[in-house]
């Protein structure tokens, strides 16, 4: 038996799990040389969550990310989770755009790709793997590990075979909520290296407390590699740390003979760097995972979404129905998106009253088949309830998709792009992009593009009397009557030095029996003798305008207009079936489309805001 190997997944799982992929690239950089030094068989550095998240909240540019990286690390081999089809993405892409995403990644130092598919469909990897080969690099196959009926040893030794077929150099078993047991280990490892005969890695998170004990079962059975993070980042739900895998091993013989010393700096470093950092509140061991299997940032967000509903007390209802839905749903591992398409549904079919009442597109999409194969039929009850008579899609999911590349460099503005990979970023996540885009080109002018300041509770408020004139920001009380009064006002809400306000309306669709605080935000009129130049335009009919209200609990984005100059605004005319705008729960993007051809008279809500189920968002005027 050769010593086991250790692959370091301080700079993505690692903190993906624990900070919500909040490390900055300033974080790793000053250690990055002492983590070459270690003697790792390679670190995982990009792909998962820290593509979108470096976007969206850190206004950092991925690409560069990896690029900077690879100066710093000459030892070492760096590798990257590949959701397959969905790349970086919460669905599937076309094929076009995930070639050139692997040519631009091998390009800027990737050496190994981890790609895996939440359904564990051979079929939305085989592209991925392909393209990977073709750039010369190792392509690592993936079986993503739950527990069902359907979940057996024979069943995972199937999969493996099938990825085989496709060119991996690699298999990795990916138990991304802690939940394999050490025999379970030994015998599936046991199993790959007899039946599949290509070397195996082992991913555990140590959510449940059993992972270190797998890795050492895994040892026995031959396991070629495992996962570890550097001890400030490591267990709970993230991986075992490497410091304490390499002392179970030491004088055996699977010892990876490291460098401690190395290692000790690389520890200081993390430490001080995670001061503050680790979630509030997360447990080091949770052993209900076994029997929900919901990974460690899956509960999070199934918390999140109920206390956005003041219904945190409804956690249990929700962790009692997931293992229902995902039943129902034919066992998908917990694994994004998947976890996703579980977690949302489940919140809605406990807060909804009704099972099924309330059902995202994104899971109307799962039943359809554009996600691919379920392990187990969807429940026959169910595609009825949601499709009705619509059949589900046989074949490969990717194969009904136009290319995406062609379409991108026509709508994106030549002002925002630098280099060729900012096409790709954008076709991945245009909301998101575009934004990025605009603050990297003016730093000052693209306010909106800024990390989301956390919510503070407690604004102040105020009935509106017509005869107050209280100062405010910038604009009054008497001047906002005259500006909502068509809104059907009756309470205002506002924070003393800011130029927005916060405004409660009346006659909100909402769930009966509730008091719904819409959070609708309306910019202040100037102060008068600045007001600019107005055209008299016709006042809306009242009757005429229709509301699109928020179907769940998430962030709101707007919508980039087709030419992806800028997003959409009001004054726009959108044709029928346009997106409008986003909701974003649990990663899925849930988009609000046009049912008609329609005027925007107006958005009640910032771009980035928290909205609730049933909260409006826009007011259109049909056309």
């Amino acid at each position: 038996m050769e010593k086991i190997r250790f692959t370091d997944t301080t700079l993505r799982d690692a903190h993906q799990s624990l900070w919500a992929t909040r490390m900055r690239l300033e974080d790793m950089v000053p250690v990055l040389e002492h983590i070459d030094n270690v003697g790792y068989w390679s670190l995982e550095v990009w792909g998962g969550a820290t593509f979108d998240v470096c976007l969206r909240f850190l206004n950092e540019d991925p690409w560069e990310r990896l690029s900077e990286i690879r100066k710093h690390v000459k030892k070492t081999k760096l590798q990257m989770l590949l959701r397959g089809q969905n790349i970086v993405g919460y669905h599937n892409y076309p094929d076009d755009l995930l070639g050139e995403f692997v040519k631009y990644a091998a390009e800027r130092g990737l050496d190994i790709f981890r790609v895996f598919d939440a359904l564990n469909d051979a079929r939305n990897l085989e592209k991925a793997v392909e393209f990977v080969k073709r750039e010369g690099k190792h392509a690592q196959g993936t079986l993503c590990y739950a527990i069902s009926p359907v979940h057996t040893i024979e069943y995972y030794l199937k999969r493996a075979k099938e990825q085989k077929d496709t060119g991996v150099d690699s298999i990795c078993i990916k138990d991304m909520a802690g939940i394999l047991a050490p025999q379970t280990a030994y015998d599936l490892v046991a199993g790959l290296k007899s039946e599949v005969g290509l070397p195996v890695q082992l991913h555990c998170h140590a959510t449940s407390g059993m992972a270190v004990a797998t890795y050492l079962k895994a040892a026995e059975a031959g396991v070629d590699i495992i996962d570890t993070a550097s001890a400030p980042l490591a267990f709970s739900t993230s991986q075992p740390a490497a410091e304490t895998m390499a002392a179970c091993f030491a004088n055996t013989q699977y010892d990876p003979e490291l460098q401690v010393q190395e290692m000790e700096k690389v520890e200081k470093h993390f430490k001080k760097v995670a001061e503050g950092r680790r979630i509030k509140g997360n447990k080091m061991v949770d052993a209900m995972v076994i029997i929900h299997q919901i990974p460690g940032g899956m509960a999070s967000n199934l918390l999140s979404q109920l206390k956005e509903q003041k219904a945190e007390d409804r956690l249990d209802d929700v962790l009692r129905e997931v293992p229902k839905v995902r039943e129902d749903l034919g066992y998908p591992p917990l694994v994004t998106p998947t976890s996703q398409i579980v977690g949302v549904q489940a919140v809605m079919n406990v807060l909804g009253g009704e099972r099924y009442k309330l059902v995202p597109k994104e899971v109307k999409d799962y039943i359809r088949g554009l996600y691919g194969r379920s392990p187990a039929p969807v429940k026959e009850s169910v595609i009825k309830r949601i499709l009705g008579n619509e059949k589900p899609l046989r074949g490969r999911p990717a194969d009904r998709l136009e290319p995406a590349l062609p379409e991108v460099h026509k709508k994106l503005s030549k002002e925002f792009v630098q280099k060729e990979e900012d096409y790709i970023s954008y076709a991945l996540f245009p909301e998101v992009s575009l934004r990025f885009f605009k603050w990297r080109k003016n730093p000052r002018a693209a306010e909106l593009s800024k990390p989301e300041p956390e919510k503070k509770p407690g604004p102040k408020r105020t009935k509106l009397e017509p005869a107050a004139n209280e100062q405010i920001g910038v604009g009054t009380v008497r001047e906002l009557i005259e500006m909502l009064r068509t809104h059907n006002v009756t309470e205002l809400e506002w924070e003393h030095n800011k130029d927005r306000v916060r405004i409660r309306r009346e006659g909100t669709k909402a769930p009966p029996g509730r008091d719904i605080e819409v959070g609708q935000t309306v910019q202040m009129p100037p102060l008068p003798g600045n007001q600019p130049e107005v055209t008299e335009q016709p006042a809306e009919s009242a009757d005429k305008t229709e509301e699109i209200s928020s179907p769940m609990v998430g962030i709101f984005y707007l919508r980039p207009k087709p030419d992806a100059s800028a997003f959409i605004e009001k004054g726009d005319i959108v044709e029928p079936g346009q997106t409008l705008c986003i909701v974003e729960a649990m990663k899925l993007m849930n988009e609000i489309q046009a049912e008609k051809k329609c005027r925007i008279v107006d958005i009640f809500v910032e771009d980035g805001e928290s909205v609730e189920y049933g909260q409006p968002l826009v007011l259109v005027l049909p056309l």
